[in-house]
C-alpha cells in the first residue's frame, strides 16, 4: 500500500521545499500536468531525487548504480532485449537474492511479466530510467565475436545475403544473414568498448580486426579470411559505396544506432596487396560539445587562450597529429564564442558535430567544393568568424591569411610536432613570413594521454633514469606521489580509462614576430616562447602527472623532451 504522496515524501526528504511543492500543486491545478513533470521541469528536482521518492513511497531499496557483478547473463538472456527497453526494467541479483529494477512501480504488468521467467522468489528495487537504460545496454549478452563468427557457412558458396540499410538499433538485429550480423557485432563491441577506430586488415593468410582504445591499437577477432570480401562488401553497401569498385580508395559515412546512441561512422577504403583495408573511424553524437573549462587547461593556458580568442582578428592554429583532440578543442572555443550578435561560418571535412546558430560547410572533393573554393564563397558572407577544418595547402593558408587582416577572427588546425614548427611549416608551403607575422595571433599544440584507472592505479617510486627523462632530480621530485597503470575489469585491464590533453601556447609576441620575419629556425622561435612563459608539452605533461591523472611513460610517448626546457 502507498503510504505518502511523492510531493510529501520530497519535501521529508528534504529534496524540496514546502513553498516548491505548493507552487507547483497550484500550477497542475490549472494545466492539470503531472505532479512529478512540473517538479522536474521547474527544476526543482532530479530524476534521481524522484526515483528515491518512489522506492520510498512503494517501501523498496533505490539501487544508485548497477554493476557488472549484479548481472546474472543466465537471467538477463531470457528476457528479450526489446521488453526491458520498453518497460525500463531489468533482473539483477541484488545481496543473494533476484531483484527486478524498475524507473516506475506503479506499472505492475511488465514486473508480473518477468516473475513468470524468473520464478515467485523474486523482490524489488526502483532506480532511474537512466541507471537502467544505461545497465541493459552495457550488460544485455548479446552474442560473443565466436558465436557470430560460427554462424557462417562452412565453405564459402559466394552467395552472400549482404543485407540492405535499415533504420534501426544494430542490437536488435538478431535475425539478421551471418554476414550482417559479424559486421554489426564488430560496430557493436567497438561503440562498447568507447573506441575511436575499427580496422579491417586483410593479409596473406588471414583478415585481422583491431580496435583503437585510447590511442592504443587492440586485436579483437580473426574472421575466416575467405569471407573478406563479403564483410567488406556489407560495409560499402551501409556507407553507401561501390561494391564492384575494388581498384580504387573510396570514402563514405555510416549514420547508425548502438544502444539507442547515434554514431556517425567515417569509413575509408584502401586497396592493399592481399585485398582492401577498412578504417572505421567512431563518433558518438550523444557526447555533444565539451566546455573550453572542461580541456584541462592550466592557467597560464586558460588565460592566453581566452586572450587570443577575444582579439577581433587574426589567425589561431591548433596544431597535432591525427586524432589528438584539435576537432574537439576547436568546437569547444567555437561554442564559447558563438553568440547572436556574431556570423559564424565553418568549412570543414567532415562536419562531425553540428552547432546551432553556426553555419557549417562540408567539403566536397569529388565536385570541387574544397577548402579553397569553399572559403573564397565565406568571405562574400560576411563572416566574423570563420573556422577552417584544416589548413593543407599554400592556397587555403593564403586565403585565411588575407581573411584574418581584413578584420576576420580565423580558426584552423595543421600538422606540425609542436607550436614553433607550424611558424615554419607556413613559411615552407610558400606564405610570406610578413604576412605570418602580421595575421597570426597563437599557435596551441595539442597531444592525447591516457588517464590512469582510479580504481586500480598504484603509487610507486620511478628510477633515477626515469625520473631524468622528465627532467626531475630525486630531489625535485621529493613530495611529488607517482603512480602506475595496474589494470582491473573497470578498464578491461589494460589500466587506463579515457584520455586528457595535454597543451603548449605559443603567443605571437613582438619578439617572435621579428623572428618569423628573419625565418629563424623553429628551436630559436621555441627558446624566445619558452623564455617569455610559454609552458612546453612536456611541461604541461609534468603537470599532470604530478595531478596523479597518467604516468611518465605516457607523457614520454606522446611529448619530446628537450633538457633545456626544465
Amino acid at each position: 500500500m502507498l503510504r505518502k504522496k511523492i510531493g510529501e515524501i520530497l519535501v521529508d526528504l528534504n529534496l524540496i521545499s514546502q513553498d516548491q511543492l505548493n507552487e507547483s500543486v497550484e500550477e497542475q491545478k490549472t494545466t492539470n500536468k503531472n505532479l512529478e513533470a512540473i517538479l522536474l521541469e521547474r527544476g526543482f528536482i532530479k530524476k534521481e531525487d524522484l526515483a528515491k521518492a518512489f522506492a520510498e513511497q512503494s517501501g523498496l531499496p533505490f539501487i544508485q548504480k548497477i554493476t557488472e557483478q549484479m548481472t546474472d547473463i543466465s537471467i538477463l538472456g531470457k528476457v528479450p532485449l526489446k521488453f526491458l527497453r520498453q518497460h525500463v526494467v531489468i533482473p539483477i541479483m541484488f545481496e543473494g537474492k533476484k531483484i527486478i529494477v524498475t524507473a516506475n512501480p506503479r506499472d505492475l504488468q511488465p514486473l508480473d511479466d518477468l516473475i513468470l521467467l524468473m520464478g515467485r522468489d523474486v523482490g524489488y528495487a526502483v532506480s532511474t530510467e537512466q541507471i537502467i537504460t544505461d545497465a541493459i545496454n552495457k550488460y544485455y549478452p548479446l552474442e560473443g565475436s565466436k558465436e557470430v563468427m560460427g554462424e557462417l557457412p562452412e565453405e564459402e558458396d559466394g552467395d552472400f545475403d549482404l543485407g540492405v540499410i535499415e533504420d534501426k538499433d544494430i542490437m536488435e538485429m538478431a535475425y539478421e544473414a551471418p554476414i550482417v550480423k559479424l559486421v554489426n557485432h564488430m560496430i557493436y563491441q567497438a561503440a562498447k568498448e568507447s573506441a575511436s577506430d575499427i580496422h579491417i586488415e586483410p593479409y596473406e593468410k588471414e583478415l585481422r580486426v583491431r580496435y583503437r582504445i585510447d590511442g592504443v591499437m587492440y586485436e579483437r577477432m580473426i574472421p575466416p579470411k575467405r569471407y573478406q570480401g563479403a564483410i567488406i562488401s556489407r560495409v560499402k553497401i551501409m556507407a553507401n559505396l561501390n561494391i564492384a569498385e575494388k581498384r580504387k580508395p573510396q570514402d563514405g559515412r555510416i549514420q547508425i544506432k548502438v544502444a539507442d546512441r547515434p554514431i556517425d561512422i567515417r569509413v575509408s577504403i584502401l586497396p592493399c596487396s592481399f585485398g582492401e583495408r577498412v578504417v572505421m573511424r567512431l563518433l558518438d553524437k550523444t557526447k555533444g560539445i565539451i566546455d573550453l573549462k572542461q580541456l584541462n587547461f592550466s592557467e597560464r593556458n586558460y588565460k592566453v587562450l581566452l586572450n587570443s580568442i577575444e582579439k577581433p582578428n587574426g589567425i589561431i592554429l591548433i596544431s597535432g597529429p591525427t586524432g589528438s583532440g584539435k576537432t574537439t578543442t576547436l568546437y569547444a572555443i567555437l561554442n564559447r564564442l558563438n553568440k547572436e550578435d556574431v556570423n559564424i561560418i565553418t568549412v570543414e571535412d567532415p562536419v562531425e558535430y553540428t552547432l546551432k546558430g553556426v553555419n557549417q560547410v562540408q567539403v566536397n572533393e569529388k565536385i570541387g567544393l574544397t577548402f579553397a573554393i569553399a572559403l573564397r564563397s565565406i568571405l562574400r558572407q560576411d563572416p566574423d568568424i570563420i573556422l577552417i577544418g584544416e589548413i593543407r595547402d599554400v592556397e587555403t593558408a593564403q586565403i585565411a591569411t588575407q581573411a584574418a587582416l581584413t578584420g576576420h577572427l580565423v580558426l584552423s588546425t595543421i600538422h606540425t610536432n609542436n607550436a614553433p614548427a607550424t611558424l615554419t611549416r607556413l613559411i615552407d608551403m610558400g606564405v610570406e613570413p610578413f604576412l605570418i607575422a602580421s595575421s597570426l595571433v597563437s599557435v596551441m599544440s595539442q597531444r592525447l594521454v591516457r588517464k590512469l584507472c582510479d580504481k586500480c592505479k598504484k603509487p610507486y617510486t620511478p628510477n633515477k633514469e626515469l625520473l631524468a627523462k622528465i627532467g626531475l632530480t630525486p630531489e625535485q621530485a621529493v613530495g611529488i606521489t607517482f603512480y602506475k597503470s595496474v589494470g582491473c575489469d573497470e578498464c578491461l585491464n589494460t589500466g587506463f580509462r579515457g584520455r586528457i590533453a595535454i597543451f603548449e601556447i605559443m603567443e605571437i609576441t613582438r619578439a617572435i614576430a621579428r623572428l618569423i620575419m628573419e625565418k629563424a629556425d623553429a628551436s630559436v622561435i621555441k627558446r624566445e616562447a619558452l623564455k617569455e612563459g610559454m609552458t612546453s608539452l612536456a611541461e604541461d605533461g609534468l603537470r599532470v602527472i604530478k595531478l596523479g591523472i597518467t604516468t611518465i611513460d605516457e607523457v614520454l610517448s606522446v611529448a619530446y623532451v628537450d633538457e633545456n626546457e626544465f
